[in-house]
């Protein structure tokens, strides 16, 4: 079901013939031959930013687990998992996990929430990452932790069951077809936007009392935050021009910064969408093909201008175009946000240019190009806008894909100025000591290494916890492995009679 002409990034051996590859098909993303260790490498080398030490060049990115309890608190699997951040060297910590400001705002019923009954909680979390951070790395020096705080707007599914309950600006051509809502389905109010305005001022208050060092107000992958900036057709004081579509943000960061003074602030940033993608069948039950479920825009002619995006070429909403990111970078830069982890798209309707992986979820679609360019794009995104602001700390996205190369692109990417700094996602929950032993100059653990498999996105769809099921035998022996692999089966079964 996986058959397509891409390269298997797993198969490749050496850095010489992963460039060779990239040159002959024109993907533009710098890798060296040799990887430094220890003091030479420009991944060990500390960035001061306000005052600030971040200790070497690889960050964690925030990650939904799906595994707090049903009232918002940290389960085993949730301090497992913040153990491992700790454990991987990684000297800044972006957030750990998305966490909600609002019980309406949850992603999942299983997700973290912050609230004075959880407060404890999320301080236990923290000390147990700073714990396992010094007992592997000797040091927690360098090391800043921050809390991504989202409200997840229209991929609301707060209550047990899983049931979808948005909370949308605007209605979207797409969207609101994919998620079943009627022409006449409420928007949030004005009122109800000041509301979630003042439960990230008291999530700051809390961020700052347990010991957070900054805050991320989440603007990316299609949730609330970012759903403001594409607000075009929304009317009143929080949509419409770009200072209205930025009000949600300046009225956030008002109120942290004479409620939280002194909690620093950052920004993670979908820097470039495009119009949602759809699944499209090109199998036959004469010629079946792996290529049954490749992902494919949605009609878009009698759309144009595409008015519902952010970091879209209206003309042509399946490009990126970075004039608006840019002049929201320059509002961060004028609000004194020096924090910024550039991401792109979202997993709910372009998972391709969000997260490049080979093999989609279960319910996913074939990747339309080859996720060696998806991962190119991401990385010329932030190199351009790195270049517009070079007084900004810079956190790249994308690298989980280069697998085996991960180390050779990211030293080149951070000693070429393309970024500040590597963030890890899926690749942290599979080998998560990886920048450590990178640092250390040791052989890395091939077996360990991501292959972008999916069944971390495949599990939390199916209202499991996430995790490597593949790799990280904790997850592959659990019961809940043991479901994932009933329910892969049944996808299976699904996709052969589909062809029938």
């Amino acid at each position: 079901m996986n058959d397509h002409p891409y390269l298997h990034v797993g198969g490749v051996r050496d850095a010489g013939a992963f460039k060779q590859h990239l040159r002959e098909h024109g993907v533009a993303i710098p890798c060296d031959d040799e990887v430094a260790s220890g003091g030479d490498s420009p991944l060990a080398r500390p960035f001061h930013l306000n005052g600030v030490t971040i200790g070497n060049r690889f960050a964690i990115h925030p990650m939904e687990g799906w595994d707090g309890s049903l009232d918002g608190r940290p389960s085993d699997l949730t301090v497992r998992r913040w153990r491992n951040f700790g454990r991987s060297g990684a000297k800044l910590i972006w957030g750990g996990e998305a966490v909600a400001v609002r019980q309406d705002g949850r992603a999942n019923p299983n997700q973290l929430l912050i609230g004075e009954h959880t407060r404890d909680d999320l301080a236990r979390l923290r000390d147990a990452l700073v714990s396992e951070h010094r007992r592997v790395t000797g040091s927690i020096d360098g090391l800043i932790i921050g809390l991504q705080l989202t409200h997840s707007g229209r991929y609301s599914r707060p209550n047990p069951g899983g049931l979808a309950e948005p909370r949308i600006l605007y209605h979207h051509p797409f969207l609101d077809k994919r998620l079943g809502l009627p022409d006449d389905y409420p928007l949030l109010s004005d009122g109800d936007i000041r509301e979630i305005i003042d439960a990230f001022h008291q999530a700051a208050r809390l961020a700052r009392a347990i010991g957070f060092d900054f805050i991320d107000v989440k603007h990316c992958h299609g949730y609330l935050g970012h759903e403001f900036l594409s607000a075009h057709t929304r009317e009143g004081g929080y949509g419409g021009s770009f200072e209205n579509r930025t009000r949600f943000l300046r009225e956030i960061v008002e109120g942290v910064r004479a409620e939280a003074p002194g909690l620093e602030i950052g920004v993670r940033l979908s820097a470039f969408d495009t119009i949602p993608y759809q699944m499209r069948q090109t199998g036959s039950r004469e010629q079946p093909s792996g290529k049954q479920r490749i992902g494919a825009p949605e009609p878009f002619e009698d759309r144009l201008p595409y008015r519902w995006g952010f970091g879209v070429n209206s003309e042509n909403p399946v490009e990126g175009d970075l004039a608006e990111p840019a002049r929201f970078l320059s509002l961060l830069r004028e609000l004194g946000i020096h924090l910024v982890n550039l991401s792109a798209g979202s997993p709910y309707y372009n998972p391709h240019v969000q997260r490049p992986a080979l093999f989609p979820p279960s319910d996913g679609y074939l990747p339309p190009e080859d996720p060696l360019l998806s991962v190119a794009r991401q990385m010329a995104a932030t190199r351009e806008l790195k270049r517009l602001f070079p007084d900004l700390f810079f956190v790249g996205t994308g690298y989980t894909y280069l697998q085996d190369f991960l180390p050779n692109v990211a030293q080149a990417a951070v000693r070429e100025g393309w970024t500040d700094c590597v963030g890890l996602g899926r690749m942290a929950l599979s080998y998560p000591e990886l920048p450590f032993h990178i640092l250390q100059g040791r052989v890395l653990d091939r077996k360990r290494i991501c292959r972008t498999f999916s069944d971390c996105t495949t599990a939390p769809r199916n209202g499991l916890p996430s995790g490597c099921y593949p790799l990280d035998g904790h997850y592959r022996a659990s019961e809940s492995g043991e479901e994932l692999k009933r329910i892969k089966t049944r996808y299976r079964e699904r996709a052969r009679e589909a062809l029938r």
